[in-house]
């Protein structure tokens, strides 16, 4: 693409983008499309989450940012809906988590969704300036009547003046709505007849300052004519950025006003002004809040400010006004702000806090609590932290899972039904986290537990939700966690950055108890007990892994224990109907195979007694048909049904092959020396199961070593 071609593009985007208009031509764009040019910061920023879509109750304008938190992000979406219905954003949105929770990722996720939003058709946002023509244009007009009036009144707009014909700009210091150019009155009778809220600011606001002072200064000199004030007026098209501080500002804790006062400097620009503006007192206002106007402002880690510095939001909050030097700024924001929780709490022991409570939205955001998200942290950041050496599988999970067994808080079982009260006293950390990820319910609970506890889920995720220390305010960091994960890719005893390094990592971290305060508190039946958890993820991994070299030694097929299952299962349900079964090779009808059935019983080690064994089959028919109706529309799997049974017909595999994997390990350790043999059974089994771990799992040599050596270590 040559210089040409790109002048082209970029005046054809000019053009279709339609950056400048006359004031005139603004009020046809708004005829056409009153949705998107009549609407305040809030209902703009809900339109803009709507415009970007959602999958399931995740909006996409956090996605590949914000991890999870959907319930946060509804939260904002239903407050920014209510100031949109309001009119008016009468309110500040205070994020509040421990430190880490992704709160300042949320607010930046937001403010860049609405930077884009602004540069589509749909998010087009508009402003003002003034336009002051030079002498030969107007003169007559603005001071000295001749004949060059009737050149000036053949002009219907100075909108589109070029530069030489343009004595001076002044841009709307605010970046105020043109709307706000007509006088009130009009303006409600223009509004009037639109099915959707009209914002407070345009209903009943006026223009800035400065801007009304020219206003007023114009409609004067034109004696009350009020077209001639508006061919001043060039619409400008502008773009919400973070980077050019354009309606979206972030403003870390100071010790100052967010806005500032000032006289303009009577440059030479200024010096052209007309006669009938030269005697007017002209003041800027600039600083964070007129930087923000229809947009958004975060004030970061807002509570770490002195609380006089932002006492002013008590009233600007709710009026969306405040007094800055010998001047009232009218502003149509989005405030919003983060916090942890240590600092609002002692916030909460202020005096002026009940008067603040009224006019903030507290948002809680806490930390993750399923591991398949708090994985999604860590995963893409592997690579780039591990440099030269390779990543071994499950890093990440090993990581997230111990993080989220930090969080988990105790189940106060006396809260519950008494039907109830057994399973939930009984819940581990470990249990409570296999619930959060994917509903697993433990296998050692009984039968009628399983059922009770399977209904009352919501129940035990939503017992902590609305208490001050809720689950999720303390545990490990992800913030802190990264740091982990850089200590372990430095780690020298291994060679790659491995579950079993950041193991070792975790040992020395959960040392540091001065550092970090979550790992002062006291265990409480297994909960917080932060150095035990480690050995529940070594137990979790030694699972993991151990069915990853069974896989890739060819002993582990979970195929073929599936269709085991389901064989048992057809063959029980015969039997205990009484019906005859079709075989598949002879066609012909035959009882149910009772050797398959005692095989099966035997590796799973049913009841032996007669009336027990009744029982017990009874209860797994029940099992499939609660499981069928609860999944009318899904194929029976087996293993959801019946977890417990897998883990048992793993077990006994497992112990099956047992010197099998002995030999293999032998034969790894003797890999490379004097009695190494490779003929050897444990040396043919290690090279077949090196070569599918790489090939399966994505392992490396030294990887695949390592692992299997733990797993022998731990487990055999």
């Amino acid at each position: 693409m040559n210089l040409h071609q790109i002048s082209e593009k970029v005046k054809a985007g000019f053009r279709e983008n339609l950056q400048t208009l006359s004031f005139e031509e603004y009020l046809k764009l708004v005829e056409n499309a009153p949705k998107i040019h009549i609407r305040g910061s809030a209902h703009y920023a809900a339109d803009m989450m709507d415009h970007f879509g959602k999958t399931g109750h995740m909006f996409h304008v956090f996605q590949n940012k914000v991890i999870g938190l959907e319930r946060v992000q509804n939260q904002i979406y239903q407050i920014l809906r209510a100031f949109s219905n309001l009119g008016q954003n009468n309110r500040m949105i205070l994020l509040h988590g421990p430190n880490g929770s992704a709160k300042s990722t949320l607010i930046s996720s937001l403010m860049d969704g609405m930077s884009a939003y602004s540069k589509t058709p749909e998010g087009a946002l508009y402003s003002f300036s003034w336009i002051f023509p030079i002498d030969k244009i107007t003169r007559g007009s603005l001071g000295i009547r001749g004949d060059q009036e009737k050149k000036s009144a053949q002009i219907s707009s100075y909108a589109y003046l070029s530069d030489e014909e343009i004595a001076c700009i002044i841009p709307s210091e605010m970046r105020d709505h043109p709307l706000l150019l007509i006088p009130e009155k009009e303006r409600n009778k223009f509004l009037t007849g639109y099915d959707f809220r009209i914002p407070e600011r345009l209903g009943s606001g006026g223009l800035s300052h400065r801007d009304h002072l020219i206003f007023q200064a114009l409609l004067t000199n034109y004696q009350g004519d009020y077209g001639q004030v508006l061919k001043h007026i060039r619409v400008e098209r502008f773009y919400l950025s973070r980077i050019y501080r354009s309606g979206l500002i972030t403003v870390e804790p100071q010790m100052h006003v967010d806005a500032h006062y000032q006289q303009l400097t009577m440059n030479r620009s200024l010096s052209q002004l007309p006669a009938s503006l030269q005697g007017i007192n002209l003041f800027s206002l600039s600083g964070d809040l007129p930087d923000a106007n229809r947009g958004m402002i975060d004030y970061n880690d807002l509570l770490k400010r002195h609380i006089d510095t932002f006492k002013y939001l008590l009233t600007a909050t709710e009026t969306s006004k405040v007094t800055v030097g010998q001047s009232i700024l009218h502003f149509d924001s989005i405030l919003i702000g983060s916090s942890n929780e240590l600092q609002l709490d002692a916030f909460k022991e202020y005096p002026d806090f009940s008067s603040f409570k009224g006019r903030i939205e507290l948002v809680k955001v806490p930390y993750l609590l399923k591991v398949s998200q708090e994985r999604e942290i860590y995963d893409p950041l592997l690579k780039s932290i591990a440099g030269e050496k390779s990543v071994t599988p499950h890093t990440g999970w090993t990581i997230a899972l111990w993080a989220v067994l930090t969080r988990l808080k105790k189940p106060h079982h006396d809260r519950y039904p008494s039907e109830l009260s057994s399973a939930i006293e009984k819940l581990t950390p470990l249990d409570k986290m296999k619930i959060y990820e994917n509903g697993d319910l433990p296998e050692r609970l009984t039968q009628e537990e399983r059922k009770h506890l399977k209904v009352a889920l919501h129940k035990l995720e939503e017992e902590y939700s609305n208490v001050l220390y809720y689950e999720g305010r303390t545990g490990a960091s992800a913030r802190e966690l990264k740091s982990v994960l850089i200590d372990a890719a430095q780690n020298t005893d291994f060679k790659t950055l491995s579950p079993l390094s950041v193991i070792q990592e975790l040992r020395k971290f959960v040392k540091r108890t001065t550092e970090y305060e979550f790992l002062r508190q006291d265990s409480v039946d297994g909960y917080h007990d932060h150095e035990k958890f480690i050995e529940t993820v070594l137990d979790q991994y030694a699972v993991l892994i151990d069915r990853e070299i069974r896989e890739c030694l060819g002993l582990y097929d979970t195929r073929q224990w599936g269709d085991f299952l389901k064989k048992y299962i057809n063959h029980l349900s015969s039997l205990l109907k009484k019906e005859k079964m079709k075989n598949p090779i002879t066609g012909g009808y035959e009882d149910p195979d009772q050797s398959l059935l005692q095989e099966f019983e035997s590796i799973i080690g049913a009841p032996s007694d007669a009336d027990q064994k009744t029982l017990f089959r009874q209860n797994l028919i029940t099992q499939i048909g609660a499981w069928v109706l609860d999944h009318p529309k899904e194929p029976i799997d087996y293993f959801k049904v019946f977890p417990e049974l897998r883990l048992k017909m793993e077990k006994h595999f497992y112990e099956s092959q047992k010197n099998l994997l002995q030999k293999m390990n032998l034969a790894l350790k003797q890999f490379g020396t004097d009695h190494d043999d490779p003929n050897s059974e444990g040396a043919k089994l290690a090279g077949l199961t090196l070569e599918n771990m790489q090939k399966k799992f994505g392992y490396t040599i030294d990887g695949a070593k390592e692992v299997i050596h733990f797993l022998m270590t731990r487990k055999y």
